[in-house]
């Protein structure tokens, strides 16, 4: 038996069983009731996982101790919930500039190991709710297009350092952004320059935006459930049509 594995998880289990005989030396194992691929960990094997699971949407979770496999288990799930199905607009996150997800249209398979800062900040969403409850509330008394606003550039700021490159990143006037942070430092005053303040800002931000694209995410794929629901005629209704000639 292997001494480190990683778990895979799959958007369709049933091909599980399938995945572990081209694979030849993987583990097939129930784990709360579903069927779960587990890998032993050679660090060579990228690639070639990745070329087994091409074109399937699928996550790889990070490497454990064969005792804990199902802490692999649940993070490479974990991701799975956060990825758009393929062919979805948008993602948990979009791109690299946003340290996220992106767009899984072409089915590529995700590694725990390049989302772990996500997947940490996201693995409470009331405790990320209470962060920005905690830090954020200098921006409660101003109008939601306000307060975004400043949240953007605030995050833009801390994330590059300067005026000029958060300015790049929003592609803005580097004197729009000075003018913000002014705005902001207005608000938090002097705290901005405590490091550990910066940082825990950086870090509700972050989770602020991560939360948001997952409920934008989350909407989106309800709209369309919906409207699947809505163009499927019933059995006896469509039977009945044809009788009368309809």
């Amino acid at each position: 038996m292997p001494e480190t594995v990683r778990a895979v998880a799959l958007a369709s289990p049933s091909e599980v069983p399938q995945l572990a005989a081209a694979l030849g030396n993987a583990l097939v194992s129930p784990v709360e009731s579903e069927l779960c691929l587990l890998i032993p960990d050679p660090e060579d094997d990228r690639e070639a996982l990745e070329n087994v699971l091409r074109g399937r949407t699928a996550a790889v979770g990070h490497t454990v101790p064969l005792n804990d496999a199902g802490s692999s288990v649940r993070w490479a799930r974990r991701l799975l919930e956060l990825t758009p199905p393929p062919g979805a607009p948008g993602g948990a996150v979009n791109g690299s500039v946003n340290g996220g997800i992106g767009n899984n249209q072409d089915g590529k398979v995700l590694f725990v190991d390049d989302h772990l800062s996500m997947l940490l900040l996201l693995q409470d969403e009331s405790l990320a709710c209470a962060l920005s409850s905690r830090w954020l509330g200098p921006l409660a008394e101003l109008t939601p297009r306000q307060s975004e606003r400043l949240e953007v550039t605030l995050l833009a700021w801390l994330e590059s350092g300067g005026a000029p490159e958060a300015a790049k990143t929003l592609q803005v006037h580097p004197q729009t952004v000075r003018y913000r942070l002014r705005q902001i430092e207005k608000l938090f005053g002097s705290a901005l320059r405590d490091p550990r303040t910066r940082f825990e800002l950086e870090m509700t931000l972050r989770g602020r935006r991560l939360l948001g694209q997952i409920r934008r995410q989350r909407t989106r794929a309800g709209r369309r459930a919906r409207t699947v629901a809505a163009g499927v005629r019933p059995l006896g209704v469509a039977r009945e049509a044809r009788v009368n000639g309809l």
